[in-house]
């Protein structure tokens, strides 16, 4: 992800991997994404102050303008409007009245910064033939099968797992829109080993893209028979069969037939011959995406430092996402929200702390630093849609972008308010302390 939404020629890279003998870590919410974004934003944000531009102004400049966009490090970006998403927020940040405000602050005694942070991230992990090429020993398709039981309720087994996404709503209102029944008549069974087939699980924010594609692709399937069973119900070809809002009905005609009642028949199969149609409605479906998703934003954190005591105090946050077609606007607000709590602990206080014997001394969340409610501001959410090609849904996933954006969007807003770069994460109330002493001391310099 090192290319950013930038349009760079080259990139250069150089890895030192570390043989350590500190505690095993693993993967957390972003997932090596918030370092990459974190090292292209804090280089764009430095260069936008080296060239004494605006640093929203330098971003909409370098931005990349059309797609697809073949990027230097091996992925291609499919779709995107980078620009349309800085302007929108921009305009929710109101960020014409920066200066007002930085003004307020220093009549306060207190410094105000505002740090931009334009991410991209490749999620919906896939295909399985690039897992192969990695030297991954798994395919990264998603499985689903979708069960109309007689009475017309509907049991869906996922090979994905909820564990607070949501995914028992979203996955619901898919199958609610597509066969018209209601939201209480449909049950996600998804963890369970005694009952779902194998899946890849829930990791990279897949579960919409890649996992919903699947179940998406098995109500192709049941939508298919079950216009064959109307057919024979309706005494019509199956291709003369319309489904829309939960009714079969023949073009042209007045005679329908609701979703129930076709279950029903698929069961009794009175009205077709078992042995060229075969009874029942059950479907299952594969999904193995040809491409990665590419969600992106714009997220911009206003904040002020009190020089004194290096406490900062975030005032405002605004994030407009790209998340392609969106099946429930408040839950991807709800992810967003936590996310971007996550992405503030980690730029201002989550660390792990040894002592000289090497002995972990934040090993519990007793002694671990973690955001609190008052730690946070209001968050100015909103999205932007470019939908997503390489999925039947458009989707490209939500559940990381908070987490991915936010620290470089803190650690700009800090450095902007002090006037130097010398700030590294966690910024603690003592590091941010130290770093505005340093600013005094240069200006008083100067």
């Amino acid at each position: 992800m090192l290319s950013g939404q930038y349009d760079i020629a080259a990139i250069y890279c150089e890895v030192d991997g570390v043989y350590t003998n500190t505690v095993s870590v693993d993967a957390v919410r972003g997932a090596g994404r918030p370092e990459a974004t974190y090292l292209v934003e804090r280089i764009v944000e430095k260069a936008a102050r080296e060239m004494g531009r605006d640093p929203a102004d330098f971003r909409r400049q370098n931005f990349v303008k059309s797609f697809p966009h073949q990027t230097p490090v091996i992925l291609a970006y499919d779709v995107g409007d980078y620009p349309k998403a800085l302007d929108k927020a921009l305009e929710l940040a109101d960020y014409k009245g920066v200066g007002a405000r930085k003004a307020a602050s220093a009549a306060k005694g207190k410094l105000r910064g505002v740090g931009f942070s334009a991410y991209i991230e490749a999620c919906g992990l896939a295909p399985s033939q690039a897992a192969g090429s990695l030297g991954a020993g798994v395919g990264l398709w998603e499985s689903a099968e979708v069960r109309v039981n007689m009475v017309g309720t509907v049991e869906v087994l996922t090979g994905c797992h909820s564990h607070g996404q949501g995914h028992e709503t979203t996955y619901a209102q898919l199958v609610c829109s597509r066969l018209g029944i209601p939201i209480e008549n449909v049950s996600i069974v998804h963890g369970d080993t005694d009952k779902v087939q194998m899946g890849m699980g829930t990791y990279g924010s897949r579960s919409g893209a890649v996992g919903m594609s699947a179940i998406s692709k098995a109500l192709d399937k049941i939508e298919a028979k079950a216009k064959k069973v109307a057919g024979h119900v309706l005494e019509a070809s199956d291709q003369d069969i319309e489904f829309k809002d939960g009714k079969f009905t023949v073009k042209g005609t007045d005679k329908s037939i609701d979703f129930v009642s076709i279950a029903l028949n698929a069961y009794t199969a009175h009205k077709f011959n078992g042995q060229e149609l075969e009874p029942g409605l059950k479907e299952t479906a594969f999904w193995d995406p040809p491409n990665f998703t590419f969600p992106a934003g714009v997220h911009i954190c206003e904040l002020e430092v009190d020089p004194q005591t290096g406490v900062v105090t975030i005032d405002r946050w605004t994030a407009v996402d790209d998340f392609g077609k969106l099946i429930n606007p408040m839950i991807v607000e709800g992810q967003i929200h936590g996310g971007v709590a996550h992405g503030i602990g980690q730029a201002l206080m989550e660390a792990a702390h040894y002592d000289a014997d090497g002995q972990l001394l934040t090993a519990s969340y007793m002694d671990y630093c973690m955001p609190r409610a008052a730690d946070l501001p209001s968050f100015k959410v909103d999205t932007i849609e470019t939908p997503c090609p390489s999925n039947p849904l458009g989707i490209k996933g939500c559940g990381e972008a908070g987490a991915i954006a936010s620290p470089p969007a803190v650690i700009n807003a800090i450095t902007d308010a002090l006037g130097h770069e010398d700030v590294a994460m966690p910024a603690t109330p003592q590091v941010v302390w130290r770093a505005a002493q340093k600013a005094v001391a240069k200006r008083a310099a100067e």
